[in-house]
Order: C-alpha cells, then structure tokens, then sequence
C-alpha cells in the first residue's frame, strides 16, 4: 500500500505522523485489497479537516472526509470512517465473485 500524507495551512509535525501510521493498524486486514491511501489533513481557521481518498485493487476509489476542532480527534474520527469504508468495499468484492 502506497500511503501519501499533505499537510495544508499549517505543518504536521512528526509526533502527528506517527500517530497516523499507528492508527494505519487498524486497517492491516486490508492492506492486500489497497494500493493508494492519500490523506490530507487541512487547517482551517476553526478546525482541521481530515480527507482520504484510498484506491482498492479492483478499480473502486472512495473519498472520507471529516471535520473537528482539534487534530488527533479529527484522524479518529477519519480512520473510524476510513475501517467502515474499507470493510464495506471488501465484502461487495467478495460477493461479486
């Protein structure tokens, strides 16, 4: 999996990276079915946005988008987003085969 973090309108320090990566774990039953995961995580003037496009094996794309006034909240909330996604695309792959 091919994984793409943007910061916009402020820096994402490391410390914000890390906790991304580890919140990826929730999605390692996945990694096989995925091959890009873009986040963008945006500061606007009263909260951060945080965005994932992920691109699947067999051509579906989806698009996450969430909104919270403080960062790692924010990626919560993405990532809680992101595992449903996920779980739903997987098991419409398997019943179309």
């Amino acid at each position: 999996m091919n994984l793409d973090i943007k910061d916009i309108h402020f820096t994402l320090r490391d410390d914000g990276r890390q906790y991304i990566e580890k919140k990826l774990g929730r999605l390692h039953n996945a990694d096989a079915n995925i091959i890009d995961l873009l986040i963008t995580i945006t500061k606007d003037a009263k909260e951060f946005i945080a965005e994932a496009t992920i691109n699947f094996r067999w051509g579906v794309s989806s698009h996450v988008k969430e909104h919270e006034p403080e960062l790692n909240p924010a990626i919560d909330k993405l990532f809680d987003a992101l595992a449903v996604k996920v779980n739903k695309e997987k098991e419409k792959a398997q019943e179309k085969r």
